[in-house]
């Protein structure tokens, strides 16, 4: 079972679909979020059942493995339903955890941190964001892995460059990441524990 409606769930439902004979996927609305050409797809898929206007209402199982769900359509006062499965997977909407950047960095209207395309690099000189906070599209661990990766290179020459340019760049020790101020022309970041 797959629960969600759209585009991460239906790629988990298709890619279930290559090793069990049948997927219910659950859709809270009465219509996908998915992509059209997901949606298109899905019909390549006889063995996924859709159940819309439906939210899951408890996983049955002994502790150690799932054996069944209750599932029940809330819009029409119809009892729940009992479906056995063997796995459920959870692929609905994401928030990411950008709050505490809100005014400080630039987010885009879902909330995730804009980058600079092809880097990691935010508005802000010295900062970068990587991973959940800024990857709205994959939000897979493998994705946020690489682009953490994206990030340490990208830091890395940027603190290269500083120390090139002015040939020092300060850290204040002893201290917790707060600000970039800038000393005789030279950014330094201030309270920054090391």
């Amino acid at each position: 079972m797959v629960v969600g409606g759209g585009d991460t769930a239906l790629e988990e439902a298709f890619f279930l679909a290559k090793f069990a004979k049948e997927i219910h996927l659950l859709v809270r609305k009465d219509t996908f979020r998915a992509s059209q050409i997901l949606q298109n797809r899905l019909k390549q898929f006889p063995q996924i059942t859709v159940h819309f206007n439906t939210e899951l209402q408890d996983i049955i199982g002994d502790g150690k493995k799932i054996e069944s769900v209750i599932i029940k359509k809330p819009d029409n006062n119809t009892s729940e339903q009992i479906l056995n499965v063997e796995g459920v997977f959870v692929a609905i909407g994401h928030t990411p955890n950008t709050e505490l950047f809100k005014g400080k960095l630039n987010l885009d209207e879902r909330g995730y941190i804009t980058t600079i395309k092809g880097s990691t690099k935010t508005g802000l000189p010295g900062v970068f964001a990587c991973g959940d906070v800024q990857d709205s599209e994959y939000r897979q661990a493998i994705t946020a892995a690489g682009s953490g990766c994206m990030a340490a290179l990208d830091v890395e020459r940027y603190l290269a460059s500083r120390i090139e340019k002015n040939g020092i760049f300060c850290i204040e020790e002893e201290s917790t990441v707060s600000t970039i101020t800038s000393r005789n022309g030279i950014n330094c970041l201030d309270n920054i524990t090391l």
